[in-house]
């Protein structure tokens, strides 16, 4: 069963159910007021025709006296003490006599005038309520029928108008539960088809966003955002894809360097020891740097830097560390100038977003003139060097992943490591920065959030 037929059967059993209580309330309440009147019509047409016989003594003329009419609701006749019965001719010349039974005899027969019996009874195709009334005296009695069939069938009547009513609006109901299913569900069966579509076919280059007036509703917000989930996955496949380009591309460089070294290492013992150690030195600096481009990719890729769990970190503790391992793997001087600044964020993340402007400073800072840099201020890191500076149509580009500048492109290098500092400051709410000294030399870093602003300076 589809869903807009359930949604359409649905409609008509909550319909059903609400003409159902409705019209078993209404129609009770109704036969309940009917019958309640006819019942107070009755007695008092029985209280007012007693009344009048205990209070005066009819003669030979009987029920004539009486003034009483036939009607539609009533009928009468008289009853001798014997049995027998008179009925006066009504208007249609029909004689419509009520059944008589031995209490009706009995109150015929009783000399208190005003004396009532009632009952139920059939006869003549129809439902009576009867009363007998004695004339007192012994001398006969009055009987008043109430006919109910008509008011039975007019009740009747009413039930079945009521059903047809209910029917209507119960048809109605379906009606209108499967149009607007036909509109809710037709949107959701565009969706569904994108849904297969993308599974079917690995494509996800589909429009399912719905722009008609009903697209503000539930399943308008559905739509939205299963159009906005395609393009973040067509984005996030076409950042994929120029990953794995621009991946293979930059292993390609130091993979063919390794594979040229290699075949040198042939030829090993008849180099000089000269080029044997250039050669050695240069397989461990296309090592390390292999092994730091599948790093950063790995990290890149798997977003591990994400799992490391936030702590506060003081700058100036991850500074000397950096410091001292760079240092140690460059030979050069590396100074630290900073204050007690304290962040709340993932300590190896910051020290990554550190250590690669300071290693960035020391493979470009070829002079060694003066040492490198690294200046801190209540959550602004500064790593300043005296290299060639940055070319000012590049400034704007060298945070983008695997940029390369002009300059740098002859150098080892991945393009990786400017960009994971403007990931890492971002993810803890900062701010990346570069520009060039005066006198020489470029400044790149970062600002993010501190806890504590820091105070003395060493």
């Amino acid at each position: 069963m589809s869903l807009g037929t359930r949604f359409a059967l649905s409609f008509a059993l909550v319909a059903a159910a609400v003409i159902i209580v409705v019209g078993s309330l209404a129609y009770n309440a109704a036969a309940l007021l009917i019958r309640t009147d006819a019942q107070q019509e009755f007695d008092s047409t029985v209280a007012g025709l007693a009344g009048d016989l205990r209070s005066s003594a009819l003669g030979e003329g009987g029920i004539g006296q009486l003034g009483l009419l036939h009607s539609e609701t009533f009928t009468f006749q008289l009853l001798s003490p014997t049995g027998n019965v008179s009925v006066p001719v009504n208007d249609r010349n029909q004689i419509e006599v009520l059944p008589v039974n031995g209490s009706d005899r009995a109150v015929a027969a009783e000399s208190p005038a005003g004396i009532v019996r009632t009952r139920e009874d059939h006869a003549n195709g129809e439902t009576y309520r009867i009363a007998t009334i004695s004339y007192g005296g012994g001398r006969g009695a009055v009987q008043i029928g109430q006919r109910l069939s008509p008011m039975e069938r007019m009740l009747d009547s009413m039930a079945w108008q009521m059903v047809a009513v209910g029917t209507v609006v119960l048809l109605c109901a379906g009606g209108a539960g499967w149009l607007i299913a036909r509109r809710v569900t037709g949107r959701l069966v565009r969706l569904t088809e994108a849904a297969e579509y993308v599974g079917s076919t690995g494509r996800i280059d589909v429009d399912a966003t719905d722009t008609r007036d009903g697209a503000r509703d539930e399943v308008g917000r559905l739509g939205r955002a299963f159009g906005a989930m395609l393009s973040r996955l067509a984005a996030a496949k076409e950042d994929q894809r120029r990953l794995v380009q621009n991946a293979s591309h930059e292993l390609r460089t130091p993979l063919t360097s390794l594979r040229t070294n290699v075949s040198v290492m042939k030829r090993f013992e008849q180099l000089s020891p000269d080029a044997r150690r250039r050669l050695i030195d240069d397989l461990q600096g296309e090592t390390r740097e292999l092994t730091d481009l599948v790093n950063e990719l790995v990290e890149l890729a798997t977003e591990t830097r994400e799992d490391e769990p936030p702590q506060e970190v003081a700058l100036r503790e991850l500074a000397r560390a950096v410091a001292a391992r760079t240092g140690r793997r460059t030979g050069r001087e590396i100074v630290v100038d900073a204050d007690d600044s304290v962040v709340f964020g993932r300590a190896h993340a910051l020290e990554r977003a550190l250590s690669n402007p300071v290693e960035n400073a020391a493979k470009f800072d070829t002079g060694r003139v003066a040492p490198i840099e690294i200046w801190i201020r209540a959550g602004r890191v500064e790593v300043r060097d005296r290299g060639p500076g940055i070319d000012p149509d590049e400034l704007g580009h060298i945070f983008e992943r695997f940029y390369r500048a002009t300059s740098a492109r002859s150098m080892p290098g991945s393009g990786l490591g400017l960009s994971m500092v403007h990931d890492i400051a971002t993810a803890h709410g900062g701010h990346v920065f570069a520009h060039n000294r005066p006198g020489g030399g470029a400044v790149v870093g970062f600002q993010v959030p501190v806890v504590h602003p820091g105070g003395a300076h060493r």
